[in-house]
């Protein structure tokens, strides 16, 4: 924790841009009555009450560093993290990771059914452009328009679907570290990446360092994740534990190990934190995240 920053204060600060998310998403999300309702409620029940919101957070940040409207950034972090909510789903499907738990209750496919999970994921994707595209989250257009390209290439074949791509067939395989950095730079970091960005597009271009610290982050983030899958129980991480390594996938646990693995995202958390140097405090709620990403324990 940077000095001067208390433990207190941060989670406070977390805590009041998770239910700013929370309540937008809710206003943005159809209301579960109207028709379609089944596929409405199911939307809603992927996205709401759940998840630690760490993209919102990290737009968030990003944000508050270039001095953006919060009322224009809270767009691109709803729009980001429905985005994330429909990757889960589809993650989750049989024809995918297969699994029956997330954030700590029956998975989309479970709890309604897979033809509904297929049109929630479906839904939610097409939400997350249209409220780009409809919210003003900039007053220049072609900055708008950059948002939405950051977004749909950091979804689409070269981000984050072609990663889920690359990891159905890396599937029994072993994979080197630096295949593993290919998959998971698409798969899970370009989101994460994406997140910064958009969040300091809502004021103008994007630093470069900022673009430097996203990436770092969300290739660490992937990293953490594997160990906690390895290490952490069920209960406490709200998904199924292990079952990476029971469905034959190389991670950076298998590849690496626990300990080197531990090593590799403390490096990146530590390159997160160099490519925010020049900035000082102006930085100090990105530099928290990118702690708060590494050490986690759920």
């Amino acid at each position: 924790m940077p000095p001067g920053a208390t433990e207190a204060e941060f989670a406070a600060w977390m805590g009041s841009i998770q239910r700013r998310v929370e309540n937008v998403l809710a206003r943005s999300l159809p209301a579960p009555q109207h028709a379609p309702a089944r596929l409405h409620q199911a939307m809603r029940y992927a996205t709401l009450e759940g998840g630690k919101r760490v993209r919102p957070l990290l737009a968030f940040a990003a944000g508050e560093f270039v001095g953006a409207d919060p009322a224009r950034v809270e767009v691109a972090a709803c729009a980001v993290e429905l985005i994330h909510s429909y990757s889960l789903v589809h993650d989750d499907l049989p024809c995918m990771d297969d699994d029956r738990l997330r954030r700590g209750k029956p998975t989309v496919h479970v709890e309604y059914d897979e033809a509904t999970a297929l049109l929630v994921g479906d839904a939610l994707q097409t939400l997350a452009f249209q409220l780009l595209a409809e919210r003003f989250a900039s007053d220049d257009a072609s900055v708008q328009l950059a948002m939405v390209n950051t977004l749909a290439v950091a979804t689409g074949s070269r981000g984050m679907a072609g990663g889920q791509a690359i990891d159905l067939e890396a599937t029994g395989k072993t994979l080197s570290q630096a295949e593993l950095e290919y998959l998971h730079v698409r798969k899970t970091g370009a989101l994460i990446s994406a997140a910064v960005k958009l969040g300091a597009l809502c004021a103008g271009p994007c630093p470069a360092q900022l673009e430097q610290f996203g990436h770092r982050v969300g290739l660490a983030f992937q990293v953490v994740d594997d160990v906690l899958d390895a290490e952490a129980s069920t209960a406490t991480l709200g998904k199924t534990a292990g079952k990476d390594s029971k469905r034959g996938k190389p991670t950076y646990v298998s590849t690496l190990g626990v300990a080197r693995a531990r090593q590799f995202a403390d490096e990146l958390r530590r390159g997160a934190h160099a490519a925010l140097e020049s900035f000082g405090e102006n930085a100090l709620r990105l530099r928290q995240l990118a702690d708060f990403i590494v050490l986690r324990k759920f």
